[in-house]
């Protein structure tokens, strides 16, 4: 029997919209909006039906298929990421996705692309005098490195002498990052309390090993390592 469930899914020989959209995200190498979504439904062979799909209908199937995923303890969500949808895996395998990508180093931003790039997103549009200025270092091979990743982009020029190049973060910096926009970085204050708080680790780490050491030579230890074991706690 063909025609439509309760959830506007058509019944019969052919895949579902639900279905169709679950796959068109699958395939996709960058994250699909609604509307694309909906453009692709209206793409048609010849003799080929129309089948009527609204943004909603696209919307309610991507809420519909991550409950299944969640009903039935799937390891990937559909999410929303650079203003489209696309597939991910769950947080609790990033360790596992982490040993898998971990040979692909060559891949990795060095930390003067980070830096800059840092710069790039807080700042933009910015000129590359502008951070050169506050790095201290020239940027020419990072921008370069930056542009061919395709996660800046030139986004027009200056009003100043020289008319020099401006530049700004692309979809794939959102993309590269797991962000919708650019309102979910971190603001600058809560970076530095981040920082504040790791180099107190650090220092508290410190004086504990020099406490734990000075102890322990003052026992007759004079590696601290019994100092060390009682700074750690009870050893049951």
């Amino acid at each position: 029997m063909s025609g439509e469930d309760s959830t506007g899914i058509p019944q019969g020989n052919g895949p579902g919209n639900r279905e169709i959209i679950e796959a068109l995200l699958f395939a996709t190498d960058e994250p699909l909006t609604v509307r694309q979504i909906v453009d692709i439904f209206g793409m048609l062979e010849e003799g080929e039906k129309p089948t009527a799909i609204t943004p909603d209908d696209v919307l309610g199937s991507i809420e519909d298929l991550n409950r299944d995923y969640e009903g039935t303890g799937r390891a990937v969500r559909i999410v929303k990421v650079a203003g489209g949808y696309q597939f991910a895996t769950k947080p609790e395998f990033a360790l596992w996705l982490g040993r898998m990508l971990r040979e692909k180093s060559k891949r990795k931003l060095s930390l003067s692309a980070l830096e800059t790039l840092a710069v790039i997103a807080y700042k933009q549009p910015v000129t590359k005098p502008e951070i050169e200025t506050i790095r201290g270092v020239n940027a020419d091979y990072v921008l370069h490195t930056l542009l061919e990743r395709t996660l800046v982009a030139i986004v027009g020029r200056a009003a100043t002498p020289g008319r020099p190049l401006l530049y700004g973060t692309t979809r794939e910096f959102l993309k590269h990052f797991g962000v919708n926009d650019l309102s979910e970085l971190p603001k600058p204050r809560e970076i530095d309390e981040l920082m504040a708080e790791a180099e107190f680790e650090v220092e508290k780490r410190m004086l504990q090993e020099l406490e734990a050491k000075k102890r322990g030579e003052s026992e007759g230890d004079p590696t601290g390592e019994k100092g060390e074991a009682d700074a750690g706690g009870d050893i049951s």
